[in-house]
């Protein structure tokens, strides 16, 4: 079974040129049960599913990894924060239920070429009919996932800067409300003495 993935694969090299498959990017936090069961997902099935695909995880709960988290949200027009984000190819999720499974999979399926989408459905078979079997036998499957980690290189410089100039502003309205409330605080303690 190995063996006729690998050939379909490399039929798909020499035919088109490379793999023209969906690279899969999860944003999670640690702390996000929803985001455990979408990388839990991905691990255990499309991974296998579609061993030419690779898997990059972004846990945005590490502040470096923030810059990268916003310009995804920026890019998929997301207004919320929420994990979890996962982009397939050019397509955006957020958020995970178990009744994305198959649109997922379509996600990641529209970009392959005909010799991977034959690998894909032979290992799906595989999967079904025995999946401990074929996971014990491909295990190397589970190598396409990696975890992102930033460097200098991957944060924006514009980014940092607005988050120094948000941070400045962030202090004099922070400051300018302090003031504000015990000077109210005081003036009520005046008045209650005065009393």
């Amino acid at each position: 079974m190995k063996k006729l993935s690998a050939l379909f694969a490399l039929c798909g090299l020499a035919f088109v040129g490379a793999a023209s498959a969906a690279n899969i990017t999860v944003y999670y936090s640690p702390t996000c049960p929803h985001c455990h069961h979408a990388r839990d997902f991905i691990a255990n099935h499309l991974a296998y599913e579609y061993p030419m695909v690779t898997v990059t995880e972004v846990n945005v709960m590490d502040q470096a990894n923030l810059p990268k988290f916003r310009e995804t949200l920026k890019k998929c027009e997301y207004e919320s924060g929420g994990v979890p984000v996962l982009t397939i190819g050019d397509k955006c999720f957020q958020g995970y239920a178990d009744f994305m499974q198959a649109e997922l999979r379509d996600a990641v399926a529209a970009d392959l070429s005909d010799a991977d989408k034959a690998a894909a459905e032979e290992a799906k078979k595989a999967m079904d009919a025995d999946a401990e079997k074929y996971k014990s036998e491909n295990a190397d499957n589970r190598a396409t996932i990696s975890e992102f980690t930033a460097t200098a290189e991957t944060v924006t410089e514009p980014v940092v800067e607005s988050q120094k100039k948000n941070s400045g502003a962030s202090s004099v309205w922070f400051w300018g409300l302090l003031i504000v409330l015990v000077a109210g605080l005081g003036l009520v303690l005046v008045r209650k003495d005065k009393k």
